[in-house]
């Protein structure tokens, strides 16, 4: 097969509408996942930072999973999103804290 035509698949599966970016219907209720380091005040940390962004967060149906070699700590939750300026704002403030490595 030549350059030219690998190229021209490269192309149309860039455009085919598989490719395109998931679209989300807001309001909606929003997983997220937050890794940072494995500290007592680390999940109510968290759990602000959420609150100020969705009032009706519900702290008490979060799942707290420690890494393997206890040195990380996994907060997964569910807040009820409103738009993507809200999601930006919040995973802003999470990584503002200092404290969070990763918010999937």
């Amino acid at each position: 097969m030549s350059d030219d035509k690998l190229r021209d698949l490269r192309r149309m599966s860039a455009t085919s509408p598989s490719a395109a970016a998931p679209t989300i219907t807001f309001p909606c209720d929003y997983p997220i996942k937050v890794v940072g380091d494995a500290a007592e005040d680390f999940t109510a940390t968290v759990c602000q930072v959420v609150l100020r962004h969705d009032a009706s967060f519900d702290a008490t149906r979060i799942e707290v999973i420690e890494s393997r070699t206890a040195r990380f700590l996994s907060v997964r939750l569910t807040l009820r999103a409103t738009g993507e300026a809200q999601i930006k704002a919040l995973f802003d403030d999470l990584k503002a804290t200092g404290r969070v490595h990763m918010v999937v």
